[in-house]
């Protein structure tokens, strides 16, 4: 009887899968890890491991330090998006909680998303506040918009609905994740989150941030960038390339047609006066080439993906267009971040 008891338990699937994609992570693993397995709550938990042809020691610390770990081994290196596919896909769990390996759990933060979850009325996306793991500072508690996709930090305590919840600490319910279809998998990384928060906000489903205990995160230590350091902004043309490649396709696959013809002419203006001001700035020409010279080429390579995934979204979307575009801020971000920070530095 008491055999039978068990195996039945064993059976049961877990109720949160925490999906962790890897690339040469060895050194942050263990610390991402010994959080997922310190959360304490009533439910139980499955780890998967995507990772992605990694050169380091990474899959080996990860099988002998954590043998429960499914572990799923990629041979070719393919990126953030189709890591998390592939863990969704084999995934058992009712939510989906993606974490970077650079990231690290506070306690008691997997029982405060559940709790949430479940006093929903309507599947949300969840995010947390996040903080520099180096020094514990607040980076955001979610993000608002320009009308250009460029992220607006929002520092606003309780439980509030955002425009997006970082990628790097992303509760999803199964249901929202596999009424959006996952991540575009040529989006590679960076904006991954944004379109997957935005989709979901077309097809009825929010996004909100709760107010602790939260996660830290080494912000830009797997592509680099992406932060504020010594006041003054870094990121790299790899990052800054694929970010405004992305952003564009998310307001194509997402903004209402009439906004589109609106704001796509003045998107390409500001972007190319963007790119004069770093070039004068000292940015280097074939960095400026690496950014902005391949966003036009990177979105008609996928104009087909684009095109089938709109009419998808459009067809089944929830939302007005006009009520989804309240939601942003008509100032551009970028113009505050230059005022205050001067240009970028690009590495």
């Amino acid at each position: 009887m008491e055999d039978r008891a068990m195996s039945r338990a064993l059976d049961t699937p877990p109720r949160i899968s925490v999906c962790i994609a890897n690339y040469n992570g060895e050194s942050m693993l263990r610390d991402c890890l010994n959080s997922v397995y310190a959360q304490s709550g009533d439910f139980r938990i499955e780890v998967l491991l995507h990772d992605d042809a990694s050169t380091d020691g990474s899959v080996f610390l990860v099988r002998h330090e954590f043998p429960d770990v499914q572990v799923i081994e990629s041979r070719d290196n393919v990126g953030f998006c189709i890591s998390n596919n592939r863990m969704a896909e084999a995934a058992r769990g009712h939510y989906l909680l993606l974490l970077n390996n650079d990231a690290v759990l506070r306690p008691g933060s997997l029982d405060a998303l559940l709790h949430e979850a479940c006093d929903t009325t309507i599947p949300a996306v969840l995010g947390l506040p996040q903080y520099t793991l180096h020094d514990g500072n607040l980076v955001d508690r979610g993000y608002e918009f320009d009308l250009f996709m460029n992220p607006i930090p929002v520092f606003t305590t309780g439980v509030h609905e955002v425009a997006t919840a970082t990628g790097a600490c992303l509760w999803i319910p199964r249901e929202v994740w596999s009424a959006v279809g996952g991540f575009p998998p040529w989006f590679e990384s960076i904006a991954e989150d944004i379109y997957l928060c935005q989709a979901a906000r077309l097809l009825g489903y929010p996004t909100r941030v709760l107010d602790a205990p939260g996660f830290d995160h080494w912000i830009g230590k797997n592509l680099g960038g992406g932060k504020v350091m010594d006041d003054k902004l870094k990121t790299t043309a790899r990052r800054r390339a694929l970010s405004e490649r992305n952003k564009t396709a998310v307001m194509l696959l997402c903004y209402p047609a009439w906004a589109l013809l609106a704001l796509l002419p003045i998107h390409a203006l500001l972007l190319g006066i963007e790119a004069s001001f770093l070039w004068l700035a000292g940015s280097g020409r074939g960095k400026i080439k690496c950014i902005y010279g391949t966003i036009l080429p990177g979105l008609w390579r996928h104009r087909k993906d684009i095109s089938a995934l709109r009419r998808s979204l459009h067809a089944r979307q929830k939302q007005s267009g006009w009520r989804f575009m309240r939601r942003f801020h008509w100032l551009p971000h970028k113009l505050r971040m230059l005022l205050r920070h001067g240009a970028p530095e690009i590495g």
